[in-house]
């Protein structure tokens, strides 16, 4: 089994040249999966059948686990079956057969454009003393909201990444996927102000060309950019407390209030499916509704 695991993930890393995070993922839903085989009597990966794949399934309904969970861990088994017997490790695939449950699909939680202003805002005022990491905090909240980016997307970007001239930035998503982004002039300044000032007085030899810089001079880290913006979000009142993902959600939202296509969003925040960014229309609609019955007279 450990042979088996170890190949798949060379074939993760190296055919499929999925993320870090994504093979770390479906490597552990697959070595929970073998084991619960291995329980059940079937010690080699050509021994899976598709009841041995939905009992494992049912035995994490029972524990409690999200439905968002179980489909995820539904497609990594599926994957890895596809695999054994595209490779000759099995003579079937039982993971073809093998269906998903459905998601329970929630609306997110957004800020609206005046909480989002005073975010900022506030973090504006804290940069007013000059410190690197305050112009840099300005920057990361300004970036998260300006171009919707992921978290990991941020941390990832380097010096090169941001054309100033065109206000763009090139994001390297998920996938491998490369888009670009446009930001506008309240990020470009918190981005001049950072590279002149702030970046400078962090880097050392080990920064490299990251653009975002840790206390340490290293690239900032995802963790710090969640806390940060907890932390930030925290000062706001009567704002819902988000994360970076959060300030993703209130881009996309604002975007659509404010008239941009389905289409353009779907491009600037790297969607590979339109019906993912479908689930915005939701939020905008939800809040037109609420709207309407606050003010009409006959509603």
């Amino acid at each position: 089994m450990s042979a088996v695991l170890a190949d798949y993930e060379r074939h993760l890393v190296a055919e499929r040249d999925v993320s870090e995070h994504t093979a770390r993922a479906y490597l552990a839903d697959v070595a929970g999966l073998l084991e619960h085989a291995r329980r059940l009597g079937r010690d080699t990966p050509g021994e899976l059948d598709l009841r041995t794949l939905r009992s494992w399934l049912a035995l994490q309904q029972t524990t409690g686990k999200a439905r968002t969970t179980l489909a995820r861990r539904a497609t990594a088994a599926r994957v890895f079956t596809a695999w054994l017997a595209r490779t000759g490790r099995a003579e079937t695939d039982p993971g073809a057969a093998l269906a998903s449950p459905r998601a329970h699909q929630t609306l997110p939680a957004v800020l609206s454009a005046h909480e989002a202003a005073d975010l900022i805002r506030a973090a504006v005022e804290l940069a007013g003393d000059g410190s690197p990491a305050a112009l840099r905090d300005v920057v990361v909240l300004e970036l998260l909201y300006a171009t919707g980016v992921r978290v990991g997307e941020l941390c990832g970007l380097d010096v090169d990444d941001v054309d100033d001239d065109r206000r763009l930035v090139r994001v390297l998503g998920k996938g491998r996927k490369e888009r670009t982004v446009p930001f506008g002039q309240p990020a470009a300044r918190a981005l001049a102000s950072w590279l002149a000032s702030g970046r400078p007085a962090l880097a050392t030899p080990a920064s490299g060309p990251a653009l975002l810089l840790g206390a340490r001079g290293g690239r900032l880290d995802q963790r710090a950019v969640r806390s940060l913006v907890h932390r930030r979000i925290a000062d706001v009142p009567g704002a819902p407390d988000i994360g970076p993902h959060g300030l993703r959600h209130s881009a996309a939202t604002h975007l659509l209030e404010g008239g941009a296509d389905l289409r353009s969003v779907q491009e600037l925040l790297g969607h590979a499916s339109l019906a993912t960014t479908q689930r915005y229309t939701h939020v905008t609609t939800d809040r037109l509704r609420r709207a309407y019955r606050q003010a009409h007279p006959r509603a």
